[in-house]
């Protein structure tokens, strides 16, 4: 009689396998770092603002994604344009794409203000287009962007708005100021943004 133990690592392959009735257990003092479920790198719009952090994570339990972006503000800079893009230099300044083999079909999402913006525009709002190719201060209207959230108003700290639209399959995400006249570059300001999804 052959053994199959419940949790193998496939014979030839690189797959970890936990079958049924098998668990992996992590003690006390353990930690389980899982690097590579990210949503990919922003464009360098965005990256290349000195101070600014941007992180991601993308996590599948049973049928639920839910992917989550990080990011401080610091560095990057608004325009003294109401719906121009948010960010630094001439780079693609998109926050990353949406695609529903990583991040399944977005049901709904929201953004949370983690640090109130400071120097630059205080209104933030976050759209979603189908181009990659938006930059800093060129208006979200040329890339024919949707709106995801809308502000309306500067952002307080813990303040939480959901999504009032979903981005479509393979869009990139952008942050656009939400009021004109503050053209200057950020010195503080944190943002959770956090979309829900499933495999359809």
């Amino acid at each position: 009689m052959s053994y199959q133990p419940k949790v193998y690592k496939k014979a030839g392959g690189d797959e970890l396998v936990v079958a049924s009735g098998g668990k992996i257990t992590i003690e006390s003092g353990g930690e389980l770092d899982i690097e590579s479920l990210t949503n990919g790198a922003p464009g360098a719009g965005i990256s290349g603002g000195t101070g600014t952090v941007f992180k991601s994570s993308v996590v599948r339990i049973g049928d639920i994604i839910r992917t989550s972006i990080l990011i401080d503000l610091t560095g990057l800079s608004s325009s003294a344009t109401d719906g121009d893009i948010i960010g630094h230099g001439t780079a693609a300044a998109y926050l990353g794409q949406i695609t529903a083999a990583k991040n399944g079909t977005i049901l709904s999402g929201r953004m949370t203000c983690l640090e109130v913006p400071l120097g630059g525009a205080d209104d933030i709002d976050l759209y979603s287009a189908a181009a990659a190719t938006g930059v800093f201060d060129a208006a979200i209207s040329t890339l024919s962007g949707s709106a995801l959230v809308t502000s309306g108003a500067a952002w307080t700290l813990g303040g939480m708005k959901a999504l009032s639209a979903v981005p479509a399959a393979n869009a990139y995400l952008y942050l656009t100021g939400g009021e004109g006249g503050t053209a200057a570059a950020y010195t503080a300001g944190k943002f959770l943004i956090e979309l829900d999804g499933y495999e359809a």
